[in-house]
């Protein structure tokens, strides 16, 4: 006897939060008074226009106050329950599930550190079942949230009819050093706040589609570029006490000279070309990083108009920022049955990580 193939599962849902306050890049210059031509000019042409920030605390004369590790993980850990708990709310909404409804819970976060986990204080927060499996992704990075979205969907295709969520949640201002170098400058410019959540599920075998079907994920690709494992990193740095972020300067011709390689082994087996992808959905990485993957693969501006909108208005909001271009590409409705799509991010190790849908 023969068991038929689990359903894929599809996106039923998505849903993103920031913090309350927005920042053009001028204005961070100007709250910290930075007047180093070469850091100014890192700043301005970034392609970013604005971000949204958790600034460090004015002092008595009004200047920030540099927070040390410490307080940098209190803010983490309250800006990323506090955006988390609001993107749930928002995925629930666009998903029409309840809480109640929450079978498994996977959450990815590299700007702080938390035992118990982002998870744990998550459904703690929001009084989700207790019984809940769950899951959580730490320091992987960029790349994380298709990593995780790997498990996720594991996990929905192994309980049919049930929902699983995956948040994303990013305090890039509790990630940040500032001492003046063009090494700190560079990750200060690009990174953003935010979170995203999106919800998971298989449907139950011979159950009517919904009218509503999101796209269903096809299949997962991974590369690691273990030649540029250093190239992006966050550790410790002795000199400033705290955790610090590191951009080689050439992660953008790394991950972009490698982009076909694992997009080409992501449509290995399906009969696709890339010509035959409607739809892109790139890691906002930062303008070079975009262009380099853009000319190696062959994509027009409009393949990655969501990308650069998205680093345009948000910066880099690591993890999550694929799923803030899924949503603008659900809200200019252009998606049609039978459409692919090819989601991409990149991280350290130096990783690039991918996935397939169909509507």
């Amino acid at each position: 006897m023969t068991t038929a193939a689990p359903e894929l599962a599809r996106i039923a849902g998505v849903g993103t939060a920031v913090p309350g306050n927005s920042y053009s890049q001028q204005e961070v210059l100007e709250i910290f008074e930075i007047k180093d031509p070469r850091v100014r000019s890192v700043f301005l042409n970034s392609a970013i226009e604005r971000r949204f920030l958790t600034l460090p605390p004015e002092g008595p004369d009004g200047a920030r106050v540099m927070e040390v590790q410490g307080e940098l993980l209190a803010k983490h850990k309250a800006q990323a329950v506090d955006m988390g708990v609001r993107a749930v709310q928002e995925c629930l909404k666009d998903t029409g599930a309840d809480l109640s409804d929450i079978g498994y819970l996977c959450c990815v976060t590299t700007t702080g550190f938390l035992t118990p986990g982002l998870s744990a204080l998550i459904i703690r927060e929001l009084g989700i079942d207790p019984h809940t499996s769950r899951l959580d992704v730490v320091g992987m990075g960029c790349n994380a949230g298709l990593n995780a979205l790997n498990a996720v969907n594991g996990w929905a295709r192994a309980h049919p009819g049930r929902l699983a969520l995956m948040v994303c949640s990013e305090a890039c201002s509790a990630a940040y050093v500032f001492d003046g170098t063009m090494r700190t400058s560079v990750v200060n410019s690009l990174f953003g706040d935010g979170a995203a959540a999106v919800a998971l599920m298989a449907d139950e075998p011979r159950a009517a589609p919904p009218s509503d079907e999101g796209p269903r994920i096809v299949k997962f690709a991974s590369y690691i570029i273990t030649d540029a494992i250093d190239a992006m990193r966050y550790d410790w740095d002795g000199q400033q006490d705290r955790f610090s972020f590191f951009l080689d300067p050439q992660v953008p011709y790394v991950v972009g000279a490698h982009a076909e390689r694992v997009v080409d082994r992501l449509l290995s087996g399906t009969g696709l070309r890339r010509s035959d992808i409607s739809h892109w959905l790139v890691h906002s990485g930062g303008k070079k990083v975009i262009d380099a993957v853009g000319v190696n693969l062959g994509l027009t501006r409009h393949d990655v108009r969501h990308t650069t909108s998205v680093l345009r208005d948000y910066g880099n909001l690591s993890s999550g920022s694929f799923l803030f271009s899924y949503q603008r590409l659900l809200e200019e409705q252009v998606a049609q049955p039978g459409d692919y799509c090819v989601l991409m991010t990149m991280g350290p190790g130096s990783t690039i990580e991918t996935a397939l849908a169909r509507w």
